[in-house]
């Protein structure tokens, strides 16, 4: 029943609290595009290239999503290809599960992936697992995207990470893109795709506009699923994130730079697959490994880069322990002073840096 309840307050108020966090123009003048336009040139890009692709979810046609992201698509391609659903995860994840069975590619939006609880059964036990229990007869190609991590005076209920618990899944592909430039590569990749994709896009991040590139900017730009990025090089120590908090770190780097550290900031993109040759290679070069992450601190992300750093041989250029910086091991507070308090913050980077360098 979680799933069930404010929905209406939710939806009316995800556009206010974005508003007051984030510059929420669509796009603005030069090669700048918003997060949230750079989803929907993916999504448009990919619709128009295979009339196989199609968009389902709550209120994703005639009211262009709860976030704005689909705007303009139902008028455009009309009620074949953008399907406004009722308010049942279970039902149309599972519609659109076998649609992905029986040879189409479909885009599955949860307003928030709070609400994707209600449907896990069928994105693990069917989408995850069906390629590998048909032995390979029975591809199930569909993205499972919409709004994941912290939101803003929404509560505990609206207001979680799910990163750790769908990359924990075999069949399953994850991405948790960071710019706009990611969001758009990586998830013309996922559509393409031929396993199912978690598309994990964060709340916060819809309205913030960002460079893109000329490359990025054409029809044919993708990004590989699996590959992180080098945001930042640097020297000293290794801060690797996914999702809004690579933010957290750049702002950091910058900080920490005018105490004489050079951080290196490695964007993960994907977190499943893993790029285990970014981060040891990474972590081999500077000695030093930070993770930052706004999930919960037991069975999380850093927890796995972690032990992926103890089992190889980046292990033996450690010069310390590694550190993980997460959100706290609470339900989220619904009060400000506690919700800024139960996430990361630059202060909390910087003061993980400065233990694991002993400064």
């Amino acid at each position: 029943m979680a799933a069930l309840v404010g929905r209406p307050a939710l939806k009316n108020g995800i556009a206010a609290a974005v508003r007051r966090h984030f510059n929420t123009t669509a796009a603005v003048a030069g090669k700048q595009m918003a997060v949230r336009d750079a989803i929907n040139m993916a999504m448009d890009e990919e619709i128009e290239r295979d009339e196989r692709v199609f968009l389902l979810g709550e209120e994703v046609a005639q009211y262009d999503g709860a976030y704005k992201v689909s705007r303009g698509l139902w008028k455009k391609y009309g009620d074949k290809r953008i399907i406004d659903t009722p308010i049942t995860e279970m039902g149309f994840t599972g519609l659109a599960t076998g649609a992905a069975m029986a040879g189409l590619r479909p885009i599955c939006e949860f307003m928030s992936f709070n609400f994707s609880m209600q449907a896990i059964d069928q994105v693990v036990n069917s989408a995850a697992k069906t390629y590998y229990m048909s032995a390979g007869r029975v591809p199930v190609p569909i993205v499972f995207r919409g709004a994941n991590g912290s939101s803003a005076g929404v509560g505990a209920q609206h207001s979680q990470c799910f990163g750790a618990w769908y990359s924990s899944v075999p069949g399953l592909k994850v991405i948790s893109p960071y710019s706009a430039e990611d969001c758009k590569g990586l998830l013309k990749s996922a559509i393409r795709d031929n396993d199912p994709v978690v598309f994990l896009e964060h709340e916060l991040m819809y309205g913030v506009s960002m460079e893109m590139s000329d490359e990025a900017l054409s029809k044919d730009f993708l990004i590989p699923i699996g590959k992180a990025k080098i945001e930042r090089a640097g020297q000293h120590v290794t801060l690797v994130a996914h999702s809004k908090p690579v933010g957290l770190c750049l702002e950091a780097a910058k900080e920490l730079e005018g105490m004489g550290i050079d951080a290196e900031v490695l964007n993960l993109r994907t977190l499943r697959p893993l790029d285990h040759e970014a981060i040891i290679q990474s972590v081999m070069k500077t000695h030093h490994l930070v993770t930052v992450e706004g999930g919960w601190v037991q069975c999380g992300i850093g927890a796995e880069i972690c032990a992926l750093i103890m089992e190889s041989a980046a292990f033996d250029y450690l010069d310390a322990p590694a550190t993980r910086v997460t959100g706290a091991d609470v339900p989220m507070p619904y009060a400000k002073i506690l919700e800024d308090n139960a996430l990361p913050q630059v202060h909390n980077i910087i003061q993980s840096v400065k233990k694991v360098l002993n400064k």
